[in-house]
């Protein structure tokens, strides 16, 4: 299995797990604090999403079937299991919406009672709520913008670190057919060096023969050159 698509996937299920928890727990918090939880299960909703997305690229980036395809399986699980999150975030989101909308209209028909505001002052105060959560809506927007922007390049940026990757490991294996090559080379001329020397040697001990056949001829022509004289000397 990859290394990287392993370390996306324990990062994934920490995910999965805190926002479990997070949405279990909800009922039992104030307005606040549950508008609060909610911003941080949205945000821990968009890292999921990114690592799913991490996940499906290096899934998708590998070439032996028997590895791929088991990841490919994991991923239509955890992209089942990432859309079911969204959606009780989402439920949840719109659930506290509608309590802190109430709540601002109680307190409103509250004031109205007590004779402090009118209803003007009621409408303007809910429309000063409806901006604020527009703009909150905005900035929110906003930042799954920037957020999947990065995410993009983020992409791109592996997808370079993929094929850098693959053309070092190119690159690898000619170096190491150069270094076989290199070596077969060196094999070849230790051979061929070997036979040089056999050849000189056997060069050397003809010429040294042939040599002592010369001295061995001469020789036994000198002796035999000193007995004619002397067998001539004597007649």
């Amino acid at each position: 299995m990859s290394h990287i698509f392993d370390g996306y996937e324990r990062e994934f299920l920490e995910y999965t797990a805190s926002i479990n928890r997070a949405t279990a727990s909800l009922p039992s918090l104030d307005g606040a604090a549950k508008s609060q939880k909610i911003a941080e299960v949205d945000a821990e909703v968009a890292e999921a999403e990114a690592l799913v997305r991490r996940m499906d690229l290096e899934a998708r980036s590998l070439r032996d079937p028997t590895v791929k395809t088991p990841m490919l399986a994991k991923l239509r699980d955890y992209k089942s299991e990432l859309q079911r999150l969204k959606r009780e975030s989402q439920v949840a989101a719109r659930a506290i919406s509608s309590s802190n909308a109430r709540s601002q209209l109680l307190a409103g028909a509250e004031l109205d009672d007590m004779g402090a505001p009118t209803s003007s002052s009621q409408r303007e105060r809910m429309l000063q709520s409806t901006a604020r959560l527009d703009s909150t809506g905005d900035r929110i927007r906003e930042g799954k913008k920037s957020l999947l922007e990065t995410e993009e390049l983020g992409v791109s940026i592996l997808q370079d670190l993929h094929r850098q990757r693959e053309t070092i490991s190119s690159a690898r294996e000619n170096v190491h057919g150069a270094d076989d090559n290199i070596a077969r080379s060196r094999k070849i001329l230790a051979a061929m060096g070997r036979r040089a020397a056999a050849n000189k040697l056997l060069l050397y001990g003809i010429i040294a023969m042939l040599f002592f056949a010369i001295c061995f001829v001469a020789y036994f022509k000198l002796i035999k050159s000193d007995n004619d004289g002397g067998d001539g000397g004597g007649e």
